[in-house]
């Protein structure tokens, strides 16, 4: 292959990301050395980001089938679950990291324009959004930055696109001052029957290049997403993307259109490494090749080079497959929309991948070479047992004096920026728009979202306590799992899917990798027994902090997107207290534990202890019990025990119709742990009095402990007789903290 380059060298192909062992691969591939541009190919193609080469051994472990799968993980763009009515819910969650680190705004805001072309490219139209973002200390100038940015970024392009965000989750921690995580999940319908795969087929079919133009933003911007954080990262900024929301929502009603028409044989998004990535998946996939004419391209850069043309990230892009003699049907869909619609090749026979510019050949790689599950290199890492581990076995609650200030405890908590209200950022989005967000004003442990026309809803969320992932992987993330479930259930729905993202320190560090290996097996485990098959999602390494002398790991963070159905629209359930003299019951077992809880880590500022109680059993026969009550018309809120205790459950329950409670506490479990303990399988429910024997009558036979905490009761927040104060003063501090602390 000839091409006028610049000269391949051992400098360029370390600079590049590749392994010496890599390169050795790619000759042996091609059966020659690379020019440039073939190698800036695999470099982006062969990175972690794009091939998963340190995790997919793992990935491979998790459960991927249960008994609503329409597509199970890596068959398409994003996975795809059957929710009954003729109706598919295509659903992922992805990470944009790095990105953000650097440009807030734009990071976060070319992230949820990403994973919605992930959700239409198939043929579904987004309905809702959600995500899982983690900032460092929000005392600091540089996190109070990154914040409002990321939640501007996600506002601005969120509500321009015209989709709701319906839920979520923000934590803050020390360990993401540099590197802050941001995780988008979007969630869309689709017809059975009117779904399109990311395929190539059909020798002689033409290939569109749909949406913007193609410019130099986010060139390497893979590449960059697999290496560490350090002093010199804000030198990439040009691997940063830049969006366009209202480009994307043309490109969303152009590319429904289109796909009605019938013309369309497969459709992916430009995301990660843009042409190439798309060209070699599809390819792939469907084993037939293509040539490109890269100078057809739409440029809004006239000196683009062909290799940053072919690694270029441009946002709201799309790689259209269409039926040979039905291209103008949709051109003229794209000249509604004013939108480019250029050929920029067909479908060929074999699996090769040839370039052109200007008639001149400038690549030509097999297509399966290039992806995950073909020619991609896989490794499986070393990892072993971290230190700090045995440490985190060594506390004990015993030695930790009972307080005697619990209501300052109980305040302070409520001031913690990880429990605190989050109406400051909630309010920036718009959770309204399509007006099928069901719980916005009645508020749920989970969101729920109406499918109309049917008398179905879906229930989202997304949970992970990253630090009682750190505390023990795997233990932690069957909790995160589990969370995820209690609160789907919560809201009741029943658990179907989940989706993840996975988001870790160096992979090449063993310890880091111990800590991903922990998470997989507890996240199969956990979705073993909720029959909740994972669809897919996103792996993000490199998540951490390169020091002068050490490498800073965020704590591993494997987050969990699950979709629940809610199959009949009378059985949503709330959190909030309803009416006084209502009940209040605790499903599950109040314990001695305080392990890893924010009382434990922000008050008493311990950072090692194990993840708290946790029984996976126990828990799913908790969800079960909670799903009869709901469907039996028993109770009239229910809330789980999580983040801040049995306090902060009770006090959220509390606010939202400013409704009191006077409860009594457990004499066998001492005061800290029973009001801020975050011991696992908890659930307050109210009852109402009239329902009171009916419900007795129904929990006496399921063999779960349960017990009696108070009854809802005035303004007034009473624990064995002594005040904490009322709702409206609690209320006060929990709304204002972060305001505060923003000093809004």
């Amino acid at each position: 292959m000839k091409q006028k380059s610049k000269a391949v060298t051992p400098e360029m192909v370390k600079k590049l990301g590749l392994l010496p062992e890599e390169f050795k691969k790619i000759k042996e591939v091609l059966g020659r050395t690379p020019n440039f541009t073939e190698l800036s190919l695999y470099s982006v193609m062969w990175s972690e980001h794009c091939s998963y080469k340190n995790s997919v051994h793992w990935l491979k472990t998790l459960p991927k089938d249960g008994p609503h799968m329409l597509a199970k993980a890596g068959e398409e763009n994003a996975g795809l679950v059957d929710i009954g009515d003729g109706i598919g819910c295509a659903f992922k969650i992805e990470s944009h990291n790095h990105p953000s680190a650097i440009e807030p705004y734009q990071g976060a805001a070319t992230g949820v324009g990403g994973i919605n072309r992930d959700i239409f490219t198939m043929g579904a139209r987004p309905i809702a959004q959600l995500n899982s973002l983690r900032f460092g200390n929000i005392e600091q100038e540089r996190t109070k930055w990154l914040l409002k940015g990321v939640v501007k970024g996600i506002g601005d392009y969120g509500n321009a696109f015209g989709v709701p965000v319906v839920g979520g989750e923000v934590y803050f921690d020390d360990c993401y001052n540099v590197n802050p995580l941001v995780n988008a999940m979007s969630v869309g319908i689709v017809k059975q029957g009117n779904v399109v795969s990311a395929i190539s087929e059909g020798a002689g079919n033409p290939i569109f290049i749909v949406g913007s133009s193609t410019g130099k933003d986010g060139i390497h911007g893979a590449t960059f997403a697999s290496e560490d954080i350090s002093e010199s990262t804000s030198e990439k900024l040009p691997s940063v993307q830049v969006g366009d929301p209202f480009q994307e929502k043309l490109l969303l009603e152009a590319s429904l259109e289109i796909i009605k028409t019938g013309a369309v044989v497969g459709m992916q998004d430009m995301g990660a490494a843009g042409i190439i990535c798309s060209t070699s998946e599809m390819s792939a996939k469907g084993k037939h090749g293509m040539i490109i004419w890269l100078d057809k391209v739409p440029l809004r850069q006239v000196d683009m080079e062909p290799w940053e043309i072919l690694l270029s990230e441009s946002q709201e892009r799309m790689l259209v497959i269409v039926e040979k003699g039905r291209e103008d049907e949709v051109k003229k869909i794209f000249d509604k929309w004013d939108l480019n619609c250029v050929q920029i090749g067909e479908v060929t026979k074999g699996e090769r991948l040839k370039y052109y510019w200007h008639g001149e050949p400038v690549a030509d790689v097999p297509a399966e070479s290039l992806v995950l599950g073909g020619g991609a290199p896989v490794y499986i890492r070393e990892y072993k047992e971290p230190a700090y581990f045995a440490k985190t076995k060594k506390f004990k609650i015993d030695d930790i004096k009972e307080p005697d200030n619990l209501k300052e405890i109980a305040y302070f908590l409520l001031k913690q920026p990880s429990i605190a209200s989050k109406r400051w950022i909630t309010e920036q989005y718009d959770t309204m728009v399509g007006t099928k967000n069901m719980s916005t004003n009645v508020p749920s442990d989970a969101a729920i979202v109406n499918i109309k026309g049917t008398n179905k809803a879906i229930v989202l969320t997304t949970d992970c306590n990253s630090r009682y992932v750190y505390a023990d992987p795997e233990i932690g993330c069957e909790i995160a799992v589990s969370e995820a479930a209690r609160n789907i259930v919560c809201a009741g729905g029943e658990p179907s899917a989940i989706t993840n993202c996975l988001n870790f320190g160096n992979p090449y560090h063993p310890e880091v990798y111990w800590q991903f290996v922990g998470a997989i097996k507890g996240m199969s485990t956990a979705c073993k027994k909720f029959k909740t098959p994972v669809t897919g999602g996103n792996v993000s390494f490199y998540n951490q902090t390169a020091m002068e002398n050490h490498v800073e790991p965020v704590f591993p963070t494997p987050v969990i997107g699950m979709l629940g159905i809610l199959p009949d629209k009378q059985f949503q359930m709330t959190m909030d207290f309803k009416k006084k003299d209502d009940k209040i019951y605790l499903i599950g077992q109040s314990r001695n534990d305080i392990s890893c809880s924010e009382y434990l880590y922000a008050w008493h500022k311990i950072k090692l202890s194990p993840p708290p109680y946790f029984n996976l059993d126990e828990e799913y026969n908790i969800h079960q019990t909670i799903l009869g009550l709901i469907k039996k018309k028993l109770i009239n809120s229910a809330h789980d025990v999580s983040d801040g205790g049995l306090f902060v459950s009770l006090f959220e329950s509390a606010m939202h119709r400013d409704l009191g409670f006077d409860i009594t506490s457990d004499a066998e479990v001492r005061m800290d742990a029973f009001l801020f303990g975050e011991a696992q399988g908890r659930v307050v429910v109210t009852v109402p009095a009239d329902d009171e024997d009916d419900f007795l009558k129904f929990m006496t036979g399921r063999k779960i402990y349960f017990c009696i905490l108070g009854v809802v009761k005035g303004k007034q927040m009473l624990i064995d007789d002594i005040s904490f104060g009322t709702v409206a003063e609690a209320k006060k501090v929990y709304e204002n903290a972060i305001p505060d602390l923003m000093k809004i």
